[in-house]
């Protein structure tokens, strides 16, 4: 098993309050989030943008593993995520994940079927409790 640790603190009100998070790696250390980071446009991050980073960069990394499984390699794989919260329900709704991707030798409809499958079969996408789309743009140079 493998575990990987980040840790918040969050200090006042939820409104008026400021928190910070920490990663075990150190690449977020003491990183502000806050109501305006999460539901404005404020300084510092928030969870939707942190699970947003990393369902693109698990999506990316599996369609990579299932691309070499199929005897292709990746030029590149640029894959964006963007993470819907729904204020209302109080809930993540959506993750729609936007992909331009290089890959020499394949064909459309086979990466189309390995890049769903990516989509299934990455962690995150199984982790997470919401719709997950994908619109995947086979692209040459």
């Amino acid at each position: 098993m493998i575990n990987r640790k980040a840790t918040a603190v969050w200090k006042g009100t939820g409104k008026e309050g400021t928190g910070t998070v920490s990663t075990q790696s150190t690449v977020l250390e003491n990183t502000q989030y806050s109501f305006n980071t999460r539901f404005a446009e404020g300084k510092g991050t928030n969870p939707e943008e942190l699970i947003a980073a990393a369902h693109a960069s698990c999506f990316a990394m599996k369609l990579s593993f299932e691309l070499n499984a199929a005897g292709f390699t990746a030029d590149e794989l640029n894959a964006t995520a963007t993470v819907t919260l729904d204020p209302a329900k109080g809930q993540v709704t959506k993750s729609a994940i936007d992909l331009k991707a290089k890959v020499p030798g394949v064909d459309t409809d086979q990466f189309a079927q390995i890049a769903d499958k990516a989509k299934k079969e990455c962690p995150i996408s199984q982790l997470l409790n919401a719709e997950i789309t994908l619109n995947a743009e086979l692209v040459s140079e």
